[in-house]
């Protein structure tokens, strides 16, 4: 809203001019205090967000049966059910850096001999779940 004041006429303009830069200043200075509220809003939700995560204290894949369900979770898009199946028993183990490698294994034939091929691989972080490799043998 402009506002207008009865002077004379070598003034008049100046007047008008120093009302509409005051009136946009109030405008700045009101869309900056919006924006800074809303920014406080987010960082506040997030801080908050932040400190309510759970991270348990032997990681999110503790052991050998967390590993291995997450890896076949992992295969079986991949690589189908039928087959991820056929590899039981799967194994597991934790290296010391706190990297779970899970496998398939291979069938036996009659005479006790593993049949030819590859099997299922996943490397999983066993801290925070992260999926750090998948791969199959051939």
């Amino acid at each position: 809203m402009t506002s207008f004041f009865m002077v004379d006429a070598t003034s008049a303009g100046w007047l008008m001019c120093e009302v509409g830069l005051l009136e946009n200043s109030m405008r700045k200075v009101s869309i900056i205090s919006i924006c800074s509220v809303i920014l406080l809003g987010a960082a506040v939700l997030t801080a908050q967000t932040a400190s309510h995560t759970v991270k348990p204290k032997d990681g999110f894949v503790p052991d050998a049966k967390t590993a291995i369900k997450i890896a076949v979770a992992v295969w079986e898009p991949i690589y189908g059910e039928p087959q991820i199946a056929r590899e039981k028993p799967y194994l597991a183990r934790l290296d010391t850096n706190g990297f779970w490698t899970v496998e398939g294994s291979l069938p036996r034939t009659w005479l006790g001999s593993p049949v030819k091929g590859g099997v299922a691989i996943a490397e999983i972080a066993k801290d925070d779940g992260r999926i750090l490799r998948v791969s199959h043998g051939k």
